[in-house]
């Protein structure tokens, strides 16, 4: 029973990622580079996860996120899978998480634990650095959490996300107060880079129990988002 159990989980895992195989977006020539550093990609995990789990971040994030059963959440930069494992019970059979990244290996070692946990509404799929390659119109919700300092392409990538974003969709960026090349994102760098492509900010909270912050977004329509070629470059304070 326990073995047909995980195999029915992995078939899940792995038959529904076939369906997460749109055509990539716009190319990231298309865009400005950042006008700030850009961090290493240098682990899958953030802090340990314990010390998250105590400082209450998870409960924290689905609360002012309002994540809830039945929902599409996309954990873009999943890495080791902390909050796909949290999320998963909450969204629920109904629910989906989807765990991206863009580095294989990352992937390979969530796969294991998704596998092992039978989680299965959880669907892993890759991505690029500048086109997290989501199927059009299928989140509600999409976090981007201690990695956003890591991402080489913001403004091509958040331009690429907006098509898979349901309409009353709300994007979540939790980052660490600093620079981005001490791993963090400077509260002013991220409203401006959010708003060069036509985001516009709905909440901002500190998170108790860390130096981190919680950013909520609403998208734009793929039709109101700026072009590329107009978009300028925000520079780092």
């Amino acid at each position: 029973m326990m073995i047909a159990a995980v195999f029915a989980a992995t078939l899940t895992v792995l038959v529904s990622a076939q369906d997460f195989m749109p055509e990539s977006g716009t190319p990231a020539a298309a865009f400005p580079k950042p006008d700030r550093p850009v961090a290493d990609i240098v682990s899958p995990i953030w802090h340990d996860e314990k010390q998250r789990d105590d400082a209450g971040e998870p409960r924290q994030l689905v609360r002012l996120l309002g994540i809830k059963s039945g929902m599409t959440v996309a954990d873009i930069g999943a890495g080791s899978g902390y909050y796909v494992v949290r999320l998963s019970p909450i969204v629920g059979p109904r629910g989906r998480i989807i765990a991206e990244d863009v580095v294989p290996e990352y992937l390979r070692g969530l796969r294991g634990r998704v596998h092992d946990l039978r989680l299965q509404n959880v669907v892993i799929t890759l991505g690029e650095p500048h086109d997290p390659r989501l199927p059009a119109n299928s989140l509600d919700i999409a976090i981007l959490v201690h990695m956003y300092h890591e991402i080489a392409q913001p403004y091509a990538l958040l331009y690429n996300l907006v098509p898979a974003l349901k309409p009353g969709a709300r994007v979540g960026i939790v980052d660490a107060y600093g620079p981005t090349s001490e791993h963090g994102t400077p509260p002013s760098l991220l409203r401006c880079e959010l708003a060069v492509v036509g985001y516009h900010e709905i909440s901002f909270d500190r998170l108790t129990g860390s130096n981190a912050y919680l950013a909520i977004f609403a998208p734009p329509t793929v039709a109101s988002r700026t072009r590329p070629e107009a978009m300028v470059a925000c520079k780092a304070p």
